[in-house]
């Protein structure tokens, strides 16, 4: 890939959206980012990735600071070590963000890299969503548990990406207006769907 592109993968839980970033990423041959993003974040901030995994796009982080992960951070050595919050991490992530952005063509899944990266060139952001049928049964195979509580699993999850997402950025998650296109995989499958949104990628960039 000679243009530097990035694409931004937002997507319901369940919906297969990590499945095509990942696949998006591999058609285009440039660099796949989701739970990844949690080891750079953890480098750069000098961090336990635990606390990362922990706050994973959510809101909350504060109410573990006094679990037994919290000797981790208590290291007057490091400027942040009496600072740590849902803020603070935020910030490490978002700067691990735009590190990778600006040297390489990325796919990032989730995690406000749309918003992180709303001024850089070249970019593209695409939600996915599911019907919650097709949501469930991924979920559902993925995790090993019954149906029942893989709907909610997947309503927990959207609910958390929704209000992790709005909090930090000043658009709504999954709102059509956020993103440059949404698009439903249970209407042509995940494979279909990967084509379009490569070909509409194709497009929009001018590759």
């Amino acid at each position: 890939m000679s243009k530097h592109i990035i694409i931004n993968v937002g997507r319901q839980l369940g919906s297969g959206g990590r499945i095509i970033g990942d696949r998006l990423a591999k058609d285009f041959g440039i660099k796949f980012y989701d739970k990844e993003l949690l080891d750079l974040a953890a480098k750069e901030s000098g961090f336990d990735k635990r606390f990362f995994e922990r706050n994973d796009e959510h809101k909350g982080f504060l109410k573990i600071l006094f679990s037994p992960f919290a000797p981790i951070f208590g290291n007057s050595s490091n400027p942040y070590a009496n600072q740590l919050s849902d803020e603070s991490l935020f910030k490490f992530q978002s700067d691990a963000i735009r590190k990778a952005a600006e040297q390489h063509s990325c796919v990032f899944v989730g995690r406000c890299a749309d918003y992180i990266l709303r001024d850089f060139p070249n970019k593209v952001d695409i939600f996915i969503t599911a019907d919650m049928p097709d949501r469930v049964k991924r979920v559902s195979e993925l995790l090993h548990i019954n149906e029942k509580e893989a709907e909610k699993k997947c309503v927990e999850g959207d609910e958390n990406r929704a209000k992790y997402y709005n909090y930090y950025s000043a658009k709504t998650w999954g709102r059509a207006e956020s993103y440059d296109l949404c698009i439903n995989s249970s209407v042509l499958g995940l494979d279909a769907t990967t084509e379009f949104i490569e070909d509409f990628i194709t497009k929009k960039l001018g590759l």
